[in-house]
């Protein structure tokens, strides 16, 4: 004799799962769209695919400022690139494929060229300011 009906519970919290993927959902791209982030054309279209969303920050003050809003959104992890000019987003999966089995100086490396990595943008600004002075 079983106390619970396996079936219907089930059913009933799959169903829930799905309403409360949907709400996740909904609230992602409401922050995204808050960032800014769903005007552009670099951005990929398909983040809600992803099991997990890494968003790489430019700076620890914009981190500051958008870590509050991990607690409340479900499957979104925040990383500092002090490389990147602006706001990226990418699959933690990938992340997690590109830094397995890398030092910290492989890492940071891999941030100066990669996940919004400017390296070599800023330093041709800051040559021409010295040639220009």
């Amino acid at each position: 004799m079983n106390v619970i009906d396996k079936e219907l519970l089930e059913g009933t919290l799959k169903n829930i799962d799905k309403k409360i993927d949907r709400l996740n959902n909904q609230k992602i791209t409401a922050f995204f769209e808050s960032l800014a982030l769903d005007k552009r054309n670099d951005i990929s279209k398909d983040y809600l695919n992803w099991e997990n969303i890494l968003i790489m920050v430019p700076s620890r003050s914009i981190l500051n400022e958008v870590i509050k809003y991990k607690d409340l959104i479900s499957r979104i992890s925040f990383i500092t690139n002090p490389n990147a000019v602006e706001i990226h987003i990418y699959d933690f999966n990938d992340w997690k494929k590109s830094t397995k089995n890398k030092t910290k100086f492989q890492i940071r490396e891999l941030l100066k060229t990669n996940f919004g990595g400017t390296e070599k943008i800023a330093e041709k600004r800051d040559w021409v300011k010295l040639l220009f002075k």
